[in-house]
């Protein structure tokens, strides 16, 4: 068992010329960091978050885009054991308050903007509300002592030691928003991300010169996991975009001669279909991996027609699971890859609880292994719930076949995939509900050709108030993340409700696909 830190150092020593990532700069050229530079960059943050005054079991957040700055605070944190919690970019007022609030992170590192959005003077607001946070640090940013750089000035002045973390202390929290409406911080640990990373490496056959496009977001396991964490843990390299376009990740394909990208049904199908394709070399790919929803026939024959020899993969994973819990296996076709989610990696267990006879032994699918999470974040009835004996309940609904194939049905959550994010419908309710026009609202995932499904949003008008669609839609767009966003609103006299008066969204799904 190890940490970050001995990863890190253990590279460090043992191939420190090697190039670990490929970056964008600030002048937006591709820059090589080595696997010495990253340990040095590593040891210079955990002086300046020592020297601020924070100690082990500390919680530090980032919000930013893909980044070496995001990296150096990951690692940093985690060489002295405080503990880095993940914020996506596109996150605002509420569930920053929220997280921050819940986690007691005591310091933030944010973008200073995001395109039009200005979160110096978000920050401005949010921080009086949130008494734990007692420094904000700005990548970009302009202010006088609250840059990033006068953040990392301070380690020069620490000249103590840096105490060393244990394999199963919690290196990350990450928030996953729950069927409850209230995002759960999933504690992840060093031993949780590194075991998950390295049974992916060996499930796959990784090798120490395999190149990969990091696309998928840092603050999500797809990121930290399933690409840095796993090319970390074999001695490999990362290309990483600050965010997604095809025309862009095809560019860094060829150029860095990739051998693996992971990403989700909507990133390949646009990368396929981009009208530089055809004249793009693809011809170091080896693997093809697909994660977030299961793996549509059409795109699988897509890939393997485009990129022949490509290896297949579909990935599913939680983040209760610190990364990949089940994959395809290495002798799987397109007809497997596409009709299952693959088999239990290296030291997972995979089984089906209460399996109804009726529906060919389905049940809800738990996972047990050395990835899973050690619960969430202050939250012991919401543990206890999710995660009993080392078995974590991944609230979906699957089958395992003779051979150890998983095949999921459906998810027994509400969740849907919007672009790959995961949407909760009731955090969504919850917002519209607080709004003056709206009486009661209920919300499903509808499949989009683009996205793999959408938010539509059924809303019953309070009594004497004039509800506008746009108004509402404008109003989710100040309090939550964009990909959140209800791509429809419809407005309803009233709700179908069961004989226990809850609303009946069976039904309203059954009536969308009337329509």
């Amino acid at each position: 068992m190890t940490t970050y830190a001995t990863l890190l150092t253990d590279g460090a020593e043992k191939h420190p010329d090697k190039v670990f990532l490929y970056v964008d700069s600030q002048d937006e050229s591709m820059v090589a960091v080595t696997y010495r530079d990253m340990n040095e960059r590593s040891i210079a943050m955990a002086r300046a978050l020592l020297a601020r005054g924070l100690k082990p079991g500390d919680r530090v957040a980032i919000a930013a885009p893909n980044q070496i700055e995001w990296l150096e605070l990951l690692f940093g944190a985690a060489r002295v054991g405080i503990i880095t919690v993940t914020l996506n970019i596109r996150y605002r007022e509420s569930e920053l308050s929220y997280m921050l609030t819940k986690s007691g992170t005591k310091l933030v590192v944010s973008s200073a903007r995001q395109g039009d959005f200005d979160f110096e003077s978000l920050y401005d607001t949010l921080r009086p509300h949130v008494p734990s946070v007692e420094d904000v640090f700005f990548l970009g940013g302009t202010r006088a002592g609250s840059t990033y750089a006068d953040l990392l000035a301070a380690g020069a002045s620490y000249d103590g030691d840096l105490p060393a973390p244990k394999p199963e202390d919690p290196a990350v929290i990450l928030f996953t928003s729950g069927t409850t409406g209230r995002p759960k911080g999933a504690t992840l640990t060093h031993a949780s991300l590194i075991a998950s990373g390295s049974a992916q490496n060996k499930h796959v056959d990784a090798r120490h010169d395999d190149v990969t496009l990091g696309l998928m977001p840092l603050n999500h396991v797809g990121g930290l996991t399933c690409t840095t964490t796993s090319s970390l843990a074999i001695g490999g390299t990362v290309v990483m975009l600050p965010a997604f376009s095809p025309a862009s990740a095809l560019e860094a394909l060829e150029k860095y001669r990739g051998t693996s990208f992971g990403g989700v049904p909507t990133m390949w199908k646009l990368m396929l279909d981009h009208e530089t394709f055809p004249q793009r070399d693809t011809s170091a790919l080896r693997m093809a991996i697909i994660g977030g929803s299961n793996a549509d026939p059409a795109l699988c024959q897509q890939i393997t027609a485009a990129i022949p020899g490509v290896r297949l993969i579909n990935l599913y994973g939680l983040s209760e699971s610190s990364g990949a819990g089940v994959m395809s296996a290495p002798e799987d076709g397109v007809a497997i890859v596409s009709s299952s989610i693959g088999v239990p990696i290296p030291g997972v267990e995979a089984r089906i609880v209460d399996p109804d006879p009726n529906a060919d032994g389905a049940g809800e699918l738990q996972l047990r292994g050395p990835g899973v999470a050690a619960g969430y974040w202050e939250m012991p009835e919401e543990t206890a719930a999710t995660f009993a004996d080392g078995w974590l309940n991944t609230g979906d609904i699957g089958t395992i076949d003779e051979s150890g194939h998983v095949r999921l049905l459906g998810r027994a959550k509400e969740m849907y995939l919007q672009g790959g994010y995961n949407v909760y419908p009731v955090e969504i309710e919850n917002l519209l509900a607080d709004h003056p026009t709206v009486a009661m609202v209920a919300g499903i995932g509808v499949p989009d050709t683009v996205l793999g499904e959408v938010g539509r949003f059924y809303v019953v008008p309070a009594q004497g108030a004039t509800a506008d669609a746009g108004d509402l839609l404008a109003y989710c767009k100040e309090k939550v993340a964009n990909y959140k966003v209800p791509r429809e609103i419809v407005f309803v006299d009233e709700l179908p409700l069961t004989p226990s008066g809850k609303i009946a969204k069976a039904q309203l799904r059954a009536q969308y696909d009337a329509e």
